[in-house]
């Protein structure tokens, strides 16, 4: 039997990332709460690695609390983030991003209005 609830936490999820927009970061914790899943900064990193069903979803824009891409440095998975941010217009260097200059902060009605759930 499937754990529809878990389905619907990763859909939530999914949803928020769908909200990040281009040339902004978020963190995995931000993510989890901002999905009204607090305290579940793991279950969004897991929830990134689900089948999209071919829908493009920018995982590449959700990074550790520190800034930094969660793959190992040097890994196909770090560089295909980091080229991606970039393509961007985010600065990343030594595998860190500075969230102070483009992390998201979503608007009330953003709030509201996209990520309702």
């Amino acid at each position: 039997m499937a754990d529809t609830g878990n389905n619907d936490k990763v859909k939530q999820i999914l949803q928020t990332v769908m909200a990040v927009p281009e040339g902004s970061v978020a963190t995995y914790g931000q993510i989890a709460d901002l999905a009204g899943l607090p305290g579940r900064a793991r279950l969004a990193g897991r929830s990134l690695r689900a089948d999209f069903n071919g829908e493009p979803v920018p995982w590449h824009r959700i990074l550790r609390a520190d800034g930094k891409i969660a793959f190992p440095p040097g890994s196909e998975k770090a560089k295909e983030q980091r080229e991606l941010l970039m393509a961007e217009g985010i600065m990343v260097k030594d595998n860190r991003v500075k969230l102070r200059n483009c992390q998201w902060q979503p608007d009330m009605a953003t709030i509201l209005f996209t990520l309702k759930y």
